[in-house]
């Protein structure tokens, strides 16, 4: 009995036959080109997983000159936002054949030594997070890659912008704990060395609010806290502590710190939320199995990631210098137990 050959490793041209579509629209559909309609890109799909086909990108790089590799350079990989923020580019950046090769500067030099790095060469492209506090620093230098900045400060010649309100989204954190009768709420993670990055703006979002409700600010509220970590979220509660003035709330300018104070707050004896509300900026997912679970200002890290990466491979496909973009994405509260209204007991 004759059998159809098949062969090992099936082709674009397989998947268009079977699919009934040409190897142009198949190509479309793996590049996520927008003009393919759902029921072509299931049809697409479709073929692709019967056939088990695999996109050889070795060969599609070869002719297009490029590596099918991003850069992803961030501060830090102890921070839970920028480890979850490495993860939903790597996943987004599937979906274009593209693979994420991560940076960690933590320091403006380092930061520097990366754009004047000879390995730039072999990257198609780079997202950049840089220290937001030094941020200024990096206006002169050279970019030799399409690059996206994540945050708004001046990097090079980069064009295209993507960050988030982090002045509202803090008052937003504030006006939460207002609207649960706190008045004494210190603030943890101001830097004293910043007076334009995220840690700045955060301050200057918390005071505002402050401000409008007619509540004096009070230095001795604010705590200092730099790298945003667990272990200074709880360092910065100790020493509000130590300073004996009275607080019913904090707001910690990102979720670790805020579980650091908590853990530190409860060591004390004090309970979260019936003596002291929390809150955090970033949403990552230990906030939600806290407990108390944590309220949050989620600042869609995933939707800035996939944002970024998208970008890049439209410039990819282009080949083409964007114009100028700054690109404000949402931010949403996200209300749990760590502020809850207090009751009479």
């Amino acid at each position: 009995m004759m059998r159809e050959h098949v062969t090992s490793q099936p082709t674009m041209q397989d998947v268009a036959r079977l699919a009934g579509v040409s190897s142009k629209t198949v190509s479309n559909v793996i590049n996520s080109h927008p003009n393919v309609s759902v029921a072509t890109k299931t049809r697409v799909e479709g073929a692709i997983a019967q056939l088990g086909y695999k996109l050889n990108l070795a060969a599609r790089n070869l002719r297009s000159g490029r590596s099918g590799v991003i850069g992803l350079a961030i501060p830090s990989l102890t921070v839970a936002y920028f480890a979850e923020l490495a993860e939903a580019a790597i996943t987004a950046a599937e979906q274009y054949g593209l693979v994420v090769q991560i940076e960690r500067t933590g320091s403006l030099e380092r930061e520097r030594a990366l754009l004047d790095s000879p390995r730039l060469q072999h990257i198609d492209g780079l997202i950049f997070n840089p220290m937001d506090h030094h941020a200024e620093e990096l206006r002169s230098v050279d970019l030799t890659v399409p690059t996206i900045v994540l945050g708004d400060h001046p990097v090079g010649g980069a064009t295209i912008h993507i960050s988030t309100d982090q002045r509202a989204a803090a008052a937003l954190a504030t006006e939460q704990l207002l609207l649960t009768g706190r008045r004494r709420i210190a603030a943890i993670g101001a830097r004293s060395e910043d007076t334009h990055g995220g840690a700045a703006q955060r301050l200057d979002g918390y005071r505002s609010v402050l401000h409008r409700a007619g509540i004096d600010g009070d230095d001795a509220l604010i705590v200092e806290a730099d790298p945003w970590n667990q272990v200074n979220g709880a360092t910065a509660m100790l020493e509000l502590l130590r300073r004996g003035v009275s607080f019913d709330a904090v707001f910690a300018f990102n979720d670790s710190l805020a579980l650091g104070a908590m853990r530190a707050l409860g060591d004390a004896g004090r309970r979260v939320p019936a003596d002291v509300a929390v809150i955090g900026i970033d949403n990552i997912a230990e906030s939600k199995y806290s407990l108390p679970s944590l309220t949050t200002v989620d600042l869609g890290s995933r939707q800035i990631a996939e944002t970024a990466v998208r970008l890049l491979a439209e410039q990819f496909a282009h080949d083409a210098q964007p114009s100028p973009q700054r690109l404000l994405v949402d931010f949403t509260l996200v209300p749990r137990e760590s502020t809850a209204i207090r009751t009479e007991s």
